[in-house]
């Protein structure tokens, strides 16, 4: 099956794990909120949550993606750049694409 449009109601998931700070990661395990139509005819995603649980300590975060980008199957992902909370005296950066989605827009 090959998508060659915007599809309205889909999401992304991703499983990823922070950076490493102070000594450790997180697992992040996601997945984002419907569509969100931006001007340039394009689509975001929001997503918000927290981090596993991991040495003794969690990270809350919200947070939007950047436009969708098209791959050569038809499908799309969408880049994350974004940080947590801070807890336990410290934060995590995330960043990475999601996991794709049907449709190019």
């Amino acid at each position: 099956m090959n998508y060659s449009s915007f599809v309205p109601k889909h999401n992304h998931g991703s499983v990823t794990h922070t950076s490493c700070d102070q000594g450790h990661s997180h697992q992040c395990l996601d997945i984002t909120g419907p569509p969100v139509p931006t001007a340039d005819g394009s689509h975001v995603h929001a997503s918000e949550s927290w981090v596993m649980f991991e040495h003794g300590h969690t990270h809350y975060y919200k947070a939007m993606s950047g436009p969708a980008l098209p791959l050569p199957n038809g499908y799309h992902v969408h880049d994350w750049n974004f940080y947590t909370t801070v807890d336990d005296g410290h934060r995590h950066h995330i960043i990475g694409p999601d996991m794709p989605a049907p449709g190019i827009n």
